[in-house]
């Protein structure tokens, strides 16, 4: 499993990561605004307050919501592909 090195939460709801192989790129979130918790989001200050969780090595946010970054890395690999 890859490791997350660095990310940010930009207003436009795209979410920027960099990996331990030197992946990186942005994948954007905003899709999910309708969705639970998500609506969260449409406040964008919340939206920027990503944070990692140290235990579970996920991207956490107010609300409740965590995102795997091994899923957004795939997502990340996947675009490069096409």
């Amino acid at each position: 499993m890859r490791k997350l090195t660095e990310f940010r939460a930009d207003s436009d709801y795209s979410l920027w990561l960099r990996f331990d192989d030197g992946v990186e790129g942005s994948v954007f979130l905003g899709n999910l605004l309708e969705i639970g918790a998500f609506k969260l989001w449409r406040d964008r200050d919340q939206f920027r307050r990503v944070a990692i969780d140290p235990k579970a090595m996920t991207l956490v946010w107010d609300g409740g919501i965590e995102l795997d970054p091994a899923v957004l890395y795939r997502d990340l690999l996947e675009r490069k592909a096409a």
